[in-house]
């Protein structure tokens, strides 16, 4: 038990040491930033603690003020680093999908076209949401046609739709996880599940996989799940 928990910890801070390599990349003033804020809360109870003439008790809790302090500003900052990091990247709204939290089942790329403009699904209490990634005047008539396909597959319920991007009427990918939870909440928990099993069921992901064009080369076989679709 001992060595598991040394081997975590080793393991963390070579995560934590990582994680400020990659956003001093991005954000050279991170350290003293996080240096500032951990020294001047520190400082302050310690300034506090004297003038009550408790010194020792307020710097103990000043210490572990200040340490949390700092963890939350670097943690803000890394992240916005990241993000600024992967704006514009292809598959970056997939990423963020996929790390949106409980109560929401993504599908990345359920339609995609030869430009690589792609759409991706994310479905939970808030209905059906199509996250779409690329050029957007191209994009507009995939999520109409995807729109559509929903509307046939599951009547009921709401589908919206998000453009990533930075201009006007898009959605940046910093803000896309923050977007997607603040919409309101209209189905039970039973009705998600069963929405999720039916675009399952019907093999929602295979249908809009692109086939290759002409004669298959000798020698290549097709899966057998697309053999029993098609």
């Amino acid at each position: 038990m001992a060595r598991q928990d040394t081997s975590e910890s080793t393991g963390r801070l070579k995560q934590i040491a990582l994680t400020y390599k990659m956003t001093r990349q991005v954000d050279r003033l991170v350290g003293l930033v996080v240096a500032a804020v951990g020294i001047v809360v520190l400082g302050a109870f310690l300034a506090l603690g004297f003038w009550l003439g408790h010194p020792v008790y307020l710097g103990i809790l000043g210490f572990v003020l200040a340490f949390l302090a700092a963890a939350i500003v670097f943690g803000r900052r890394a992240e916005r680093a990241a993000f600024g990091q992967m704006e514009g990247q292809p598959g970056a709204a997939a990423a963020v999908l996929d790390n949106i939290g409980r109560g929401w089942t993504t599908t990345p790329a359920v339609a995609m076209n030869r430009n690589q403009d792609v759409i991706h699904r994310a479905v939970g209490r808030a209905g059906i949401v199509l996250v779409a990634e690329g050029n957007p005047n191209r994009l507009r008539s995939m999520l109409a046609a995807e729109k559509k396909r929903m509307a046939r597959i599951v009547a009921d319920v709401p589908v919206h739709d998000v453009i990533v991007g930075t201009d006007e009427g898009q959605v940046s990918i910093r803000k896309l996880r923050v977007t997607l939870l603040k919409l309101p909440r209209v189905l039970p928990g039973a009705q998600v599940t069963v929405v999720n099993d039916r675009l399952r069921a019907l093999g929602d992901l295979l249908s809009n996989m692109p086939l290759p064009k002409g004669p298959m080369p000798k020698g290549m076989r097709m899966p057998k799940g697309i053999q029993r679709g098609r």
